[in-house]
């Protein structure tokens, strides 16, 4: 006797066949987990950031240190989300900057064997990672932010691995009139 279990599948949000890591401009909206309103409160038409959203904020804004071709524009932290415009140049297509891991990992590890050996199938800069997320693509922007900024919320409240942001994020691809 076999049993078939049919999990419900998820559905991506995302433009079928649209490359996320063309240059471009995005709006970009990130939730809290349960929409709790953690990052602030509106008084008098004005938002005042808890810590929590003050980590929030100052991580969105490290974005371009930390990848190659993308800046920012503008921005909101709102009580339980974010919203933010993020421009791709195509410079780069937001690959992670890690020059300085790979100069030193060049003088530390000068004789070891490669990962990847000469004439390999897949080099670095073509694989995904294991949730198949694109490196270089918006979501792989989105998701380091996430993740660091989840990082830096737990340590300060002590709630090692507890979800800061609801799964996924919502996009608009901004387009010009041509």
């Amino acid at each position: 006797m076999s049993f078939k279990i049919d999990y419900p599948q998820r559905r991506s949000i995302r433009l079928k066949g649209y490359d996320y890591s063309s240059p471009g401009a995005y709006f970009v909206t990130v939730c809290t987990r349960d929409r709790l309103p953690l990052f602030g409160k509106v008084e008098n038409i004005e938002i005042i950031l808890t810590p929590i959203g003050g980590i929030v904020e100052a991580f969105w804004r490290l974005i371009p240190r930390h990848f190659e071709g993308v800046s920012l524009d503008v921005y909101v932290v709102m009580p339980n989300h974010l919203h933010g415009v993020i421009v791709l140049s195509g410079e780069g297509r937001g690959e992670a900057l890690a020059e300085g891991v790979s100069r030193l990992n060049q003088e530390e590890t000068a004789n070891a064997s490669p990962l990847h050996p000469p004439g390999s199938e897949n080099p670095p800069s073509t694989r995904r990672n294991p949730q198949g997320t694109q490196r270089g693509s918006l979501g792989a922007i989105i998701q380091n932010f996430k993740s660091v900024s989840t990082r830096k919320v737990n340590q300060l409240r002590g709630t090692h691995g507890v979800s800061l942001w609801q799964r996924n994020y919502y996009e608009h691809i901004i387009r010009d009139n041509n």
